[in-house]
Parts: C-alpha cells; sequence; structure tokens
C-alpha cells in the first residue's frame, strides 16, 4: 500500500502497476519511481536474471538508480538462496544511501521512513 503522508510517496511495484525488472523494462521501472520517495521491489518484481550477477541487470539496475537518486528497497527473505556472490552484493549495500536489501516489506518502509 502506498503511504502518502506528507508528500512522502512509498510504493511497491505493485501499487506503481510496474511489470517486471527486465533488461527491456529498466528504464520504465527506474522512470515510475522518480516520482515517489522511495520503491519497495520485492522478489517477484524483478527477473530471474536479476539474481545472476554475470547478466550484468542487477549492476545496470544499481547504476539507473543512483544515477537518478532514487531510494530503493529489494525485499529478499533469503539471499543465500541466490548464491554466495549474491549474499556478498547484498551484503555491499547494508549501509548504501540509495539501495538496500531487507528481509521484510516492514523493514523496507522503516528504512524509507528514516529517509529525509
Amino acid at each position: 500500500m502506498m503511504n502518502t503522508g506528507a508528500s512522502r510517496q512509498i510504493a511497491t511495484a505493485r501499487d506503481l502497476n510496474l511489470p517486471v525488472l527486465t533488461w527491456a523494462e529498466v528504464n520504465t521501472v527506474v522512470g515510475a519511481a522518480l516520482g515517489v520517495h522511495g520503491l519497495i521491489l520485492t522478489e517477484a518484481d524483478v527477473a530471474p536474471e536479476f539474481f545472476d550477477l554475470r547478466s550484468g541487470l542487477a549492476g545496470e539496475v544499481f547504476q539507473k538508480f543512483t544515477n537518478y537518486r532514487v531510494h530503493v528497497v529489494l525485499v529478499i527473505p533469503e539471499a543465500a538462496a541466490y548464491g554466495e556472490r549474491f549474499v556478498e552484493l547484498a551484503y555491499e549495500h547494508r549501509h548504501h544511501p540509495l539501495i538496500r536489501f531487507v528481509a521484510t516489506e516492514p523493514e523496507a518502509r522503516a528504512w524509507l521512513d528514516t529517509l529525509p
């Protein structure tokens, strides 16, 4: 559900009716996120290629979100399910100012609510 308090909208991909994040949809997803305070993506919101770091999709997505200064939280309950490298990626983003990995949607909202 979208948070509409004091012009600080936090949206999920479902709220915005976004397509699954694939190579073809990167610009669509990033563009839609430009109008919100923070975007929450779940495992179901990203293509399987995202979890295969060799594909480059995660890197491309992170670069776009960073370039446009979009706050995004990925809700991934079990990062280990996607391999050691994916766990390392999630760990490296534990203090990133724009991109975070968390295990639950309430955690995602809590982090986004702390941002200015």
